[in-house]
């Protein structure tokens, strides 16, 4: 261990805006404000954001999460998750005779609109996003299985465009995953423009404009730092575009979701760290993280510049 190092100071950046967006917000807030309402138990089909700070808050509050509908006793009260479901997920919640509130994010519920107008214009529609994804689930669902003209199917890179076979007379429309890397998407779109030049597209980015503020962020902070820091849960998509971009310009990046997850040997010579959180991670989880650093050595710490966000979503009634 360098001894120079342990005296000297670790300068950490803070991006911006960085953390919580409207979406999440919003979400939270359902799930605390149908506790309050309807008292505990409350279901939540799915994690309802995606980080495990959240979740173990609002599981002692008193929901339940559960990824099958038919697991929640009839008659409960259940919330959809900020990433949306499919029709199927929103009839079995009949079925079993639910009352569901809808927390999906209203940039997600924007994209299933747009699938379902395309959809009944009897476009075959490409949806840009990652396999599993509950968001590019609830999106795909859009399009029951058994309709007769069916057609939406999933690209996740150039690769699977140049794979498909959709015949060039079709009328052909694209969709994206709402968290994606803005530079990956485009990249695909050009590709797939170029090979369906007819190809409609939606008049904006599908890509919420917080995901698309993260990584500006990212980019922005990237040239001053030695390490940068995202704070946030693995199985959040956005989180994980904000790791891959760092490193893509060179830069040494780890995702945590608190300190316990990071190689303290990263801290090794370098006097420079860059913090950013993805949408889902709240500030109090980012605090921790300078907290624990500041335990091993001593730090400066600068606010960057950033887009102030002010969006904010209403709550739907329940």
């Amino acid at each position: 261990m360098n001894h120079n190092m342990e005296n000297s100071v670790i300068k950490i950046a803070l991006a911006n805006p960085r953390g919580f967006c409207a979406g999440v917000e919003r979400a939270i807030l359902i799930v605390e404000k149908a506790l309050e309402k309807f008292g505990s138990p409350i279901y939540v089909r799915h994690e309802v954001v995606h980080n495990k700070f959240v979740i173990e808050k609002l599981k002692k509050k008193g929901a339940i999460f559960v990824d099958d509908i038919n697991k929640i006793p009839e008659g409960s009260h259940v919330i959809f998750s900020a990433h949306g479901v499919s029709k199927i997920v929103k009839r079995e919640a009949e079925k079993q005779k639910l009352s569901s509130i809808d927390a999906t994010c209203p940039l997600v519920t924007k994209v299933h609109r747009e699938v379902n107008q395309m959809y009944g214009k009897n476009y075959h529609i490409i949806m840009i996003g990652h396999k599993g994804h509950p968001e590019v689930e609830g999106t795909l669902g859009q399009i029951e299985k058994n309709s007769p003209n069916a057609s939406i199917c999933l690209v996740e890179s150039l690769q699977d465009v140049e794979k498909l076979d959709i015949p060039k007379s079709n009328k052909i429309s694209y969709v994206s995953q709402t968290t994606l890397s803005v530079d990956d998407t485009k990249n695909i779109i050009e590709a797939l423009k170029r090979k369906y030049p007819k190809i409609h597209g939606p008049k904006g980015s599908d890509i919420c404009y917080a995901t698309q503020n993260r990584q500006d962020a990212i980019k922005q902070m990237v040239g001053e730092q030695d390490l940068i820091i995202v704070v946030g849960s693995k199985n959040s998509s956005n989180s994980n575009r904000l790791v891959e971009i760092a490193k893509k310009c060179g830069v040494d990046a780890v995702l945590v979701d608190e300190i316990k997850d990071l190689d303290r040997s990263l801290l090794d010579n370098k006097d420079r760290i860059g913090i950013s959180a993805g949408a889902s991670a709240p500030e109090k989880q980012i605090q921790n993280v300078i907290e624990s650093i500041q335990e091993i050595k001593r730090t400066k710490i600068t606010e960057i510049d950033g887009i102030k966000e002010n969006i904010t979503f209403k709550l739907p009634k329940f």
